[in-house]
């Protein structure tokens, strides 16, 4: 990671970066294999409702910190509970 993120800073040096498209996790995949409503699933990540509707469907996107918290849900989802437990 950190010799991409050199690569990264080098390019952007020499004018040559470039954008990578970003995969936003699909919300209601990582919602329902945790077998959470979405009441219960935003209230883990701090979110409204509302707000965890609105990623689902596209109409907004998560900000950094609820993206990386996403990224787990969708590889560990027993951290996630454990972080929320603890």
């Amino acid at each position: 990671v950190g010799d991409e993120i050199l690569d990264g800073l080098k390019a952007i040096k020499k004018g040559k970066a470039t954008r990578k498209a970003v995969m936003l996790p699909d919300v209601q995949v990582i919602r329902e294999s945790m077998q959470l409503s979405q009441s219960a699933f935003a209230g883990m990540l701090g979110v409204s409702t509302r707000t965890l509707q609105d990623w689902a469907q596209g109409r907004r996107k998560p900000s950094a910190p609820a993206l990386s918290l996403l990224r787990v849900a969708a590889v560990r989802p027993d951290a996630i509970r454990e972080a929320i437990a603890a």
